[in-house]
């Protein structure tokens, strides 16, 4: 597969055999992802999926922490953001057209790297990428043997008081031709804005430490969402939220939610992970969204969470 870049700063080095490759997804898209060893004799795999707007090099810290697990992680920029396929010729806006685009992009680089990823499989999925992993396992897209999911996307605080109006008005504006345009006209810029007021995270190293990657390589970032993305994320909602979609999970699944979630609501996580044969549900007291980018106390209760679920597959690291 041939290589693709990935951006070092001063803050954030790029971790340790770290080899980025382009592939091709669905529908012929290129694709970009990275291969990150484990140090030793690997304890098994992780698949990290970032969320809506969160390129490869956001997780460096996170990858090095699994790689000093003894995990082998794949990390990958979801179609429409990072370096991968924008859908459309403003780049910078927050585009989707399908579930199904983004479980076949999966489909097809696990297929592809498969013999480089030792067993078990552990699926990371962070808010967006959290919900698609939590699609990939009910759809069998891949035999994964635990699920770890931090704020996944499965029901949108900004329409938490009208979630079916907000759906009909999407699918309205889909029929109208306007898929492409932004839900919000005046929408947020790519670049991060202060630190002060934000409801992403409580640690400024960290906020800065990504505002720096942005800066770096400004084709990381990404703005506002479309009314083709709405209309996505309410859809994988909906999915998320039957029964049978959870009950589909049978392999160990952590939930882990943050408290202060102004992005995400918790209500649908939660009852996902009781519904899940094997599901269990934790919140983070105090958490912004963000909560593997959060301060040092309460990461340290996510990573917690992570080893209990890893050491019920993997070999002791």
């Amino acid at each position: 597969m041939p290589a693709a870049p990935l951006t070092a700063t001063a803050e954030a080095p790029v971790p340790d055999g770290a080899r980025g490759f382009w592939y091709e997804g669905a529908r012929g898209a290129r694709l970009r992802a990275a291969m990150f060893p484990a140090p030793g004799p690997a304890r098994g795999s992780v698949v990290l999926s970032g969320g809506r707007t969160e390129p490869i090099e956001k997780y460096f810290e996170v990858i090095g922490e699994l790689q000093q697990r003894g995990f082998v992680v794949l990390a990958h920029d979801w179609r429409g953001q990072g370096l991968s396929h924008r859908m459309l010729p403003a780049r910078n806006r927050g585009h989707a057209e399908s579930c199904a685009d983004f479980l076949g992009d999966l489909r097809l680089l696990l297929a592809r790297t498969q013999g480089e990823l030792p067993r078990p499989w552990i699926v990371f999925g962070h808010s967006m990428g959290g919900a698609l992993s939590a699609l990939a396992v009910a759809k069998g897209v891949a035999e994964f043997e635990g699920v770890f999911l931090s704020a996944p996307m499965m029901g949108l605080a900004a329409v938490r008081r009208f979630p079916q109006g907000a759906a009909l008005i999407a699918k309205a504006m889909l029929g109208a031709g306007r898929a492409g345009h932004y839900v919000v006209q005046d929408s947020f810029e790519p670049l991060l804005g202060p630190f002060e007021g934000n409801i992403l995270t409580h640690d400024r190293g960290r906020y800065d430490r990504y505002s720096g990657q942005l800066e770096a390589c400004l084709d990381l970032a990404l703005g506002g969402v479309t009314w083709g993305w709405l209309d996505f994320a309410l859809t994988a909602g909906s999915i998320l939220g039957r029964t049978s979609t959870a009950k589909a999970v049978r392999v160990p699944l952590t939930i882990v939610a943050a408290q202060e979630d102004h992005l995400v609501l918790n209500g649908p996580s939660r009852r996902f992970a009781e519904r899940a044969p094997q599901g269990r549900y934790v919140e983070i007291a105090g958490a912004y969204h963000e909560v593997l980018m959060e301060t040092d106390a309460r990461r340290a209760l996510v990573w917690a969470e992570f080893d209990a679920l890893a050491d019920r597959m993997a070999r002791p690291g």
